[in-house]
């Protein structure tokens, strides 16, 4: 007869390898590939994947954490210039996602990048149809900022192959969304383009249903229903002086 268990079992013993593995892998990444810069007490899972000789575009900040698989490639090969992926202070990238940077991807801080997720700023070129997909190489390609706080769901993709993308500050991406365009401040989107589902308006202090409407928007509506109303109106009139 099994004795129920009155207090928390004990980890599994053999979770302390891993986790001895991920932190030597840590400390060693950390002093010999050369970052454009990094901070303190950053995670990398002894899984995750970053190229040495490209890690010179890469910037870290401090408590950053890779996970189990995630990769962090640099699509340009030129080991010189500015970092095309900046991650700041207290973001997490998470089991088996990607960021594939050529321009410019920025992670500001307290980002959640949860599993299986693909952030890029290029997309394969397909335009020749004489030649294979895989050697038309890559496209000119944009830049993608997600802001402070943010959360990027579970198996959701950011794709900006052109132009400026930026998700606001803590937003919301819903699992399996597709963002291709700018998603503003303190919005929830979903679906395939994702759009907007829900999103907090300051001047309430509420959440609401769909897209915010600014103020002006809501007024500029409100004249141009009064001018409609007149002029309805006015063509009545016009009617009835008319018909006599």
């Amino acid at each position: 007869m099994r004795r129920p268990f009155n207090r928390r079992p004990a980890e599994d013993p053999l979770e302390l390898l891993p986790r001895a593995i991920t932190k030597l892998y840590s400390i060693w990444v950390s002093l010999t590939f050369p970052f454009a810069s990094i901070g303190r007490g950053v995670s990398f899972h002894f899984t995750s994947k970053i190229s040495r000789a490209r890690s010179t575009r890469i910037s870290l900040g401090n408590s950053v954490s890779l996970r189990e698989y995630a990769w962090l490639n640099v699509a340009v090969e030129d080991p010189t210039g500015e970092p095309v992926i900046v991650i700041d202070d207290s973001s997490h990238v998470g089991f088996g996602s990607i960021v594939s940077a050529r321009n410019r991807i920025h992670i500001e801080s307290d980002v959640i990048v949860a599993q299986s997720v693909i952030i890029v700023d290029h997309n394969h070129a397909y335009e020749d149809i004489n030649v294979p997909v895989v050697k038309q190489g890559i496209t000119e390609g944009g830049r993608i900022r997600i802001c402070k706080g943010s959360w990027i769901g579970h198996g959701a993709s950011v794709i900006c192959p052109r132009g400026e993308l930026t998700i606001g500050r803590n937003c919301i991406v819903a699992a399996n969304s597709v963002v291709m365009g700018s998603v503003p401040d303190y919005s929830l989107v979903a679906g395939f383009p994702a759009k907007i589902i829900r999103q907090y308006d300051p001047e309430r202090r509420a959440w609401r249903i769909g897209r915010r409407r600014a103020r002006a928007d809501q007024n500029a509506e409100s004249v141009a229903e009064e001018v409609r109303i007149e002029d309805g109106e006015l063509s009545d009139s016009a009617v009835i002086t008319n018909s006599l």
